[in-house]
């Protein structure tokens, strides 16, 4: 519980609260550490990005997914980082170098495969806005982790909360009926926050209502202009055929500042969703060989030149996942864990088109029974589908810490496809 202490008490130090996403996490307290390493250089270390941007790249990934956790998460920081408010009114307000990010970013979330060199040569050949390598691996990054963490947060319950602060999550109880922090302590007491109603520190309190009223006085401002501004021809009616709302952030009836009313103001083409890769055209992309281009051999190397450290951070986290313990899952399922785990990755990563061929994917079904394998494609593929339902109907017989390294497994093979995909056309056009 050491570890686990330490870094709920960091975390509660930093941001005033513990978040949903890093109480689930909390489970696997080496695999936290890892992660929060990771999401802390991503977001708030030296990099090509300003840090602004990064948290309104994450917004755009999250809402492609309709994760408003994330999206009211990172509202938060990208104006504590000093973003401009007018930006949260959608992609109409944000300098084209980033919304040229679009593309990218709707391709990536849903169907990979198609990412090709030309979309990496159209970004980095705009004239005025184009974007460095070193900016556009650093982009590329944060949306794979935001796009991954999306199907984290659905898949463990976090977006039920309505709010990064964390409300009514499935919530089992740590041994005791303590929550997080006091199993942390080794006590049963009341003085650290509980689950359901993490505190805030007077600083962070101070901060809100500060963020919040400049959000207001934007809203204000603007509200009676957009109702006179007119719409670009794509933008003229929104899902059910109205127009959508103009996204403007607001705040909720318990004071957290929100994104939007409606994230479709994040989004180009809200239509465009996952579609089963066995289903493809002919024409489209063939399948992702891993021994042509692996992580491993390719991608690591890459990154790391691009973007300084990542590399090193995001394979201590793949590793990281792949060692956690599943002893218990694996003997239910008769079998060594290291083979059921390799089950999941390679059935997430199959979804994608990507293929191992010195594996036999007739153990998948062997391995995995049907509403697992329900479960994992809906979170994977879709996740702002899933809901709380799904995830105490999956193995009823397994633990919570359980069902959490299934939607770490999940979180990794998925931001990992998509990286691969990302660099080997960023590979591609550098050697054109």
């Amino acid at each position: 519980m050491g570890l686990l202490l330490f870094l709920f008490v960091k975390a509660l130090a930093s941001r005033g609260r513990l978040e949903a996403v890093t109480q689930q996490m909390g489970y696997h307290p080496r695999y936290l550490d890892s992660f929060l390493k990771t999401q802390h250089y991503l977001l708030h270390m030296d990099g090509p990005l300003p840090f602004d941007c990064r948290h309104y790249i994450a917004i755009m990934a999250a809402a492609r997914h309709h994760c408003r956790y994330l999206v009211n998460l990172h509202v938060l920081q990208f104006l504590r980082a000093g973003g401009d408010p007018q930006w949260l009114r959608g992609l109409d307000f944000i300098p084209p170098k980033l919304r040229n990010l679009s593309e990218i970013n709707k391709i990536l979330a849903h169907r990979p495969w198609l990412i090709t060199k030309e979309h990496i040569e159209k970004l980095l050949k705009i004239s005025e806005w184009s974007w460095s390598l070193a900016e556009l691996v650093h982009a590329v990054v944060l949306l794979a982790h935001c796009h991954a963490l999306a199907s984290f947060v659905f898949g463990c319950g976090c977006e039920q909360e309505e709010g990064p602060g964390g409300r009514g999550s499935l919530k089992p109880s740590p041994p005791g009926n303590q929550c997080f922090c006091e199993a942390a302590m080794g006590n049963g007491s009341q003085n650290l926050t509980a689950c359901g109603a993490p505190v805030q520190s007077l600083d962070s309190c101070m901060e809100l209502d500060s963020l919040r009223e400049r959000v207001q006085r934007i809203h204000v401002e603007t509200e009676g202009r957009e109702e006179t501004r007119p719409l670009p021809p794509d933008r003229e009616e929104g899902e059910g055929g109205h127009r959508p709302s103009a996204g403007s952030p607001h705040s909720d009836t318990d004071g957290e500042v929100t994104g939007a009313a409606n994230l479709a103001c994040y989004l180009q083409d809200p239509d465009f969703g996952y579609q089963d890769f066995a289903r493809r055209d002919e024409e489209q992309t063939q399948v992702f060989r891993v021994q042509d281009y692996s992580w491993e051999d390719h991608g690591f190397s890459l990154v790391n030149r691009l973007y300084s450290d990542i590399g090193h951070l995001l394979d201590e986290k793949f590793r990281m996942v792949d060692g956690l313990q599943s002893s218990a899952m694996a003997k239910r399922q008769g079998c060594e864990p290291s083979v059921f785990k390799r089950g999941i990755w390679n059935y997430i990563h199959c979804m994608f088109g990507i293929r191992y061929d010195d594996y036999d994917y007739a153990e998948v079904n062997h391995l995995l029974e049907r509403m697992l394998k329900v479960y994992i494609k809906t979170v994977t593929c879709y996740p702002e589908k899933t809901n709380p339902e799904m995830f105490d109907r999956f193995w009823k017989q397994f633990k919570h810490s359980e069902k959490v390294h299934v939607n770490l497994l999940i979180l990794e093979a998925r931001m990992q496809a998509e990286l691969l995909y990302a660099l080997q056309a960023i590979t591609q056009y550098m050697v054109s």
